[in-house]
């Protein structure tokens, strides 16, 4: 299979994991993947200031969440979308969306629009995704570069020949092992949240041991080296 083929399947791959879409207030009109999933018929839940976005994308959303201090109520009107509001303060609006997929029992996410535009709001993001994720099968979050998701566990993650990997973690007390990667590592404790980034796939898949069940925050990129 050529590299386009491999790289197509891998994302086929990927979409097929997820049912359920939450969409953010930032870049999501970038990606060519991002796109490819709002318009693959999966069930959307906008946060409230995402919503112009889009409509201007001509995506209709299942589910407007937020409490509204972001939200055309026009442009709710116009696309007849129902409203879920939440004007609680001890929350942003992404919490509240994950809070209503769990009401919902909405259980495969994809995050997107939750990079680009403001860092420190990309950075709360992964903390969010990284603070709910285990009470959900499947969470990634799709940026313009790759994928983030969160284990708590080992696990084998697909991938492809030279797909660009970094692992991120500071728990000295946890002991990791990588295997498929460039550079194995063997019950290694990490105390820098950089130690295990910037490694390489050698092959489809990849796998990550761990002796406890701390969160681990893993980004695939789109970047595939060659060879």
């Amino acid at each position: 299979m050529d590299l386009v083929k491999s790289v197509a399947s891998f994302w086929e791959r990927e979409f097929n994991k997820i049912d359920t879409i939450i969409v953010g207030n930032g870049d999501v009109s970038s990606s060519e993947e991002s796109l490819s999933l709002l318009k693959s018929n999966k069930q959307i839940i906008s946060c409230d200031g995402a919503l112009k976005n889009l409509i201007s994308l001509r995506v209709k959303p299942d589910f407007v969440v937020g409490d509204g201090d972001s939200l055309d109520f026009a442009d709710l009107k116009f696309a007849n979308i129902p409203y879920i509001q939440d004007t609680s303060q001890d929350y942003n609006d992404l919490q509240k969306a994950f809070k209503f997929c769990l009401k919902k029992g909405f259980d495969n996410i994809a995050l997107l629009g939750c990079g680009g535009l403001r860092e420190d709001h990309f950075l709360a993001n992964l903390s969010i995704m990284t603070m709910f994720s285990e009470k959900f099968n499947y969470v990634m979050m799709l940026t313009e570069y790759g994928i983030f998701n969160v284990f708590n566990r080992s696990a084998e993650y697909d991938s492809l020949e030279g797909m660009q990997i970094s692992v991120f973690v500071k728990n000295e007390k946890l002991k990791l092992s990588f295997s498929g990667l460039k550079y194995p590592v063997l019950n290694r404790s990490f105390n820098w949240f950089w130690e295990g980034s910037l490694n390489e796939s050698l092959g489809n898949s990849f796998q990550i041991s761990s002796n406890g069940d701390e969160p681990i925050l893993l980004f695939r990129s789109k970047m595939i080296k060659n060879r």
